[in-house]
């Protein structure tokens, strides 16, 4: 006899023996021991999860002579279901056997008893192939079958499953095995094979059958047949092309310390080795993105690809924003890949964008007005405060009778992007009181846009929604970082101000920041709270208009100004 595939040589025998699942196989177990059985599953889910191994576990319980050890894989029944030659169990693969005619044929043969055991049951695999014919031709039989009758349809693409067809089947969708019971199931595998393999192997054939326990065992059995009675992971490497880990860090590194010399010989010469480039590009992504969560949570048990010390080297590096630039330009490399006649190419580029990306300062916030003291937190530290520049009007000799009141004209700043510390100080003071109270004021400003005086300001303002609100200041949320520049415009921002004042009857100073942002320093406030590491609240200074003073016009001063000097003779009396 022929040598038999490992996934075949293992395919589970009892319910017991299926890799992950578990809601499915303890809902069916109770349903045969309890002699409830439907007349119609559709198992659907990713390939090589478990479902036609399933379908033929569930077609051998109902027919075991056992019900409360079912399959007991001792009797008649058990037996001639896993040789293959029950006569009451009939597989169909749609694939092949599309038409309404095979259709047709099985629902004649639907009307006979069963031959050999207590049920007929019909496994039709890949269901979604059928054709249209074929799926109206068994509506109707398998709404009402005879009693005797079992179909166990599987598919790995329900929608193409007309719904008619699933409303009348007991409908359980298959998830991707878990990595661990993965490599649990492959550690038994090996064992009983006599093959010796290292736990860092198992992992990397876990990760590359992407949760399909039926690829995990033919990725196993290629490297067997590759490295004979002992797997390490440079077989695993060799096989499909992939870089280790250590070569992953060595490539991050060299992108750190903006070698690009180094950067471009390894590239190439990992593309001599026969590299997949795209599997390299994702596998990047993956580290990068380890880095970045065990930066957020700092939780080693999140950790699958890296190690402490190997995350701790790359978060030690570079900031998280930094890393998540990175992401940014591997996943736009990864689209390019598309339409890509040279790959490597691409990838290359892609590495120095992110070499440029490492090399980018950060963003310098210069706040002119208001201006806010961010200094690192130290114990009795003064609270941040904002400082309001005044404008000083000296030497203008004023009348009490006429005083005018306005905003001088400033040089136009503004502040691009909120600095977090000054973000989470204002999240310090804000409550949920004040909050609840300023979004009724907020929900007026809709029909505030229709009126012609403060059109322009309330139409800006009433796509936002207040995120924060503390006592003298208001944190608006805005849909684009655009939006937010806009609102936070020194000049705008002072008319804003007035124009809430005035309308809203609310004195409070406005800062706009964009939902995305103020999420992650959602999160931030959150850890920091549970340490106890917040800054204090901070102080508003508010906007202050200045007063200025005009010397009052003589007649003849107000008749040249309304008539023009060239136009105005003035005679004195004798």
């Amino acid at each position: 006899m022929g040598y038999k595939a490992l996934y075949r040589t293992y395919r589970p025998t009892s319910f017991e023996e299926v890799v992950g699942q578990k809601h499915i196989i303890t809902t069916l177990m109770n349903a045969v021991k309890q002699n409830k059985t439907a007349h119609a599953y559709l198992l659907c889910g990713p390939r090589g999860t478990g479902k036609t191994s399933v379908a033929r576990l569930l077609a051998k319980a109902v027919n075991c002579e056992d019900k409360e050890n079912a399959p007991c894989n001792v009797c008649e029944n058990c037996k001639a279901s896993d040789a293959g030659t029950h006569q009451d169990i009939v597989e169909i693969d749609a694939a092949s056997s599309s038409g309404v005619d095979q259709i047709r044929d099985l629902i004649e043969k639907v009307k006979y008893s069963p031959i050999q055991g207590k049920f007929k049951v019909y496994i039709i695999d890949e269901v979604h192939m059928l054709s249209q014919g074929a799926f109206n031709a068994l509506l109707k039989t398998l709404e009402e079958p005879p009693a005797h009758v079992i179909f166990v349809l599987a598919t790995t693409e329900p929608y193409k499953v007309l719904p008619t067809i699933i409303s009348r089947c007991q409908r359980y969708d298959f998830g991707k095995v878990a990595q661990d019971e993965i490599i649990q199931r492959l550690r038994y595998v090996v064992d009983t094979e006599g093959i010796k393999v290292d736990d860092e192997a198992l992992r990397l054939v876990a990760v590359l059958s992407d949760g399909g326990m039926r690829d995990a065992l033919s990725i196993l059995d290629q490297c067997i047949a590759y490295a004979q009675d002992e797997i390490t992971v440079k077989h695993v490497n060799d096989i499909y092309g992939i870089t280790t880990i250590k070569e992953k860090m060595e490539l991050i590194q060299n992108i750190f310390d903006k070698d690009a010399r180094s950067l471009l010989n390894m590239i190439q010469s990992l593309n001599e080795k026969g590299v997949d480039i795209r599997r390299l590009t994702n596998d990047l992504v993956e580290v990068l993105k380890e880095s970045v969560i065990y930066s957020y949570t700092s939780d080693s048990g999140l950790l699958q690809i890296l190690n402490v010390e190997e995350v701790e080297t790359i978060s030690n590096n570079k900031d998280a924003n930094t890393l998540l630039k990175m992401i940014d330009v591997l996943m736009e490399a990864t689209v390019s890949y598309r339409n890509a006649s040279n790959v490597t190419s691409y990838f290359e580029v892609a590495v120095l964008k992110m070499i440029g990306a490492t090399t980018e300062k950060a963003q310098v916030v210069e706040v002119v007005k208001p201006i806010v003291s961010l200094e690192p937190k130290r114990e009795n530290m003064a609270k941040p405060e904002v400082k309001i520049e005044k404008e000083v009007v000296d030497n203008i000799e004023v009348s009490d009778e006429e005083i005018q009141e306005e905003v001088k004209p400033k040089k136009q700043e503004s502040i691009p992007t909120l600095d977090s510390e000054f973000v989470l100080s204002l999240l310090s003071g804000a409550s949920k009181e004040n909050k609840e109270l300023d979004k009724q004021i907020w929900n007026t400003l809709d029909s505030k846009s229709r009126e012609m005086t403060c059109a322009k300001c309330a139409t800006i303002l009433k796509h936002t929604e207040i995120a924060a609100s503390g006592q003298d200041y208001l944190v608006l949320a805005t849909d684009s970082t655009a939006e937010a520049n806009q609102i936070n415009d020194l000049q705008l921002n002072q008319e804003l101000y007035y124009f809430v004042k005035e309308q809203c009857d609310l004195d409070k100073m406005i800062y706009a920041i964009d939902k995305n942002l103020f999420a992650r320093i959602t999160q931030e406030f959150k850890e920091r709270w549970t340490k106890n590491e917040l800054p204090d609240a901070a102080i508003i200074t508010k906007y202050k208009k200045v007063v200025t003073k005009e010397k009052k016009k003589t007649s003849e001063e107000k008749l040249i100004d309304l008539f023009g000097e060239e136009n105005i003779t003035i005679f004195e009396e004798e």
